[in-house]
Order: C-alpha cells, then structure tokens, then sequence
C-alpha cells in the first residue's frame, strides 16, 4: 500500500473529508498512530514541554528534532511525517535555513517540514520549495514567539490581529506552502481563511471549520494529568 502524499490530502480537502494529524515524538506511539490510520504525524518542537517538562520550545535543538523524526519515522510506514524546525534553525539567514531543511529531510526521512511565521518567512517557504523541499506554515499563535506575543493567548480577536493572519496566511499560500497551521484563532477568522484557500488547513484550537485537526497524542490519552487543553477529547 502507498503511504499518504501530498496528492492523497489534497484529495480529501476537496472531497471534504477531514485530515487527521497527531503530534508525537517516539516509535511506539508513531506505530499506533499509523496503524489506526492517521493521515499525518508531526514531530512537533512542542516534545519540549511535552517529552522533555520545558517551560517552552524554544530550547528545543536541530539535534533534538532529528533523533526524535528518525524515531517516528521508523514507526510511521504509511502516515504522512512532517517535523517542525525548531527555534533558531531558520530565523539567522536563507543559507542557513536551507540548509537544516535539508539535512532534516535527508536525515530522517520526513515527507515535510514546518516553519512559524507568516510573511517574514515567505521568501524562505518559496525557496524551499523551489528545491523540492515541501513546506507546512504555521500562523496564529506560534509557540516560538511566545514572549514577543505576551504568552499564550488567542489571537486574531481584534480587527488589526485578524488582518495581520489572513496576510500572513496569503503570503505562505503563495509563497507554496501546501498547508498551513492555524492556532489559536476565532473558529469563524479560520472557517473565512478555510474557505477561500487553496492550501490545505489545519487546526489547533481554531474551530471545526479547517481541512484537518491536530492533537497531541500524549493530550489524547490522558497522559499529563495537568494539562487539559479545551478543544482536546481524551480517549483513554
């Protein structure tokens, strides 16, 4: 069997069936998630709160990030693996940028990276992919950013904010990001962005009106007894 593409979500986006995405960080767990039929799995940065008991993800490493995507892709033989770059590994300079993308695709085998930030990362999404590199954004609230956003909140629920996300999601849209992240957004600024996009939407927090959602498989289980987001149904 042919593991999900890029094709086979694109797919579902137009038949309107919702994508499945869980975050995970180890075989194990990559291995269940496949094996029921999850769409994608992201080895997000969030490992470092979640995995790790950081207070954030910015101490997050490119070391940390690969060793944990090697671990999941072993897992993962048909979902869709996507890694997030962690915090400083994209924001110094193009050259430098590129150049972890690739060594974490060559490294561990993802199917795609994500990158935070809107217009101010658009040039890099559009030479990634250019190189053949696929490139998932990240809009909203974007953990990396957590103190110059004042910590965690929603955003978007004033005029100004919404603008500066549907701007920023325009920009990775045309810039060739095939999908992009909404986090922690008015579920109605998502379902308008939803709507008129072409780019594959994934929310977290944001609502049910985008292509997909994503959970953390750990919140999914009912692992950390202290953190019990809103939005997350526990299974177990």
């Amino acid at each position: 069997m042919e593991g999900i593409t890029i094709r086979t979500l694109f797919k579902k986006k137009r038949e309107g069936k919702k994508i499945t995405m869980v975050s995970t960080y180890d075989y194990l767990s990559a291995r269940l998630c496949d094996q029921v039929g999850i769409d994608c799995i992201l080895v997000g940065d969030s490992l470092g709160m979640v995995f790790q008991g950081l207070d954030s993800t910015l101490p997050v490493t490119l070391e940390e990030m690969i060793y944990h995507t090697k671990a999941v892709r072993r897992g993962a033989k048909e979902s869709f693996v996507i890694v997030d770059m962690p915090f400083m590994s994209y924001q110094v300079s193009l050259e430098e940028a590129i150049r972890n993308c690739g060594r974490v695709m060559k490294e561990t085998g993802a199917n795609a990276v994500k990158i935070e930030g809107g217009e101010e990362v658009a040039e890099l999404v559009y030479r990634l992919v250019n190189i053949g590199i696929p490139v998932v954004g990240h809009i909203g609230f974007t953990p990396q950013s957590v103190h110059a956003l004042g910590g965690y909140r929603v955003v978007g629920k004033v005029e100004e904010e919404a603008q500066r996300v549907k701007r920023d999601f325009k920009a990775l849209e045309e810039a060739g990001a095939f999908m992009v992240v909404l986090e922690s957004m008015p579920k109605d600024l998502a379902k308008e962005i939803t709507e008129s996009s072409k780019a594959i939407t994934i929310g977290i927090g944001a609502g049910p009106y985008c292509d997909g959602q994503v959970l953390v498989f750990y919140d999914l289980v009912g692992l950390v007894e202290e953190i019990k987001p809103k939005f997350v149904k526990r299974y177990v």
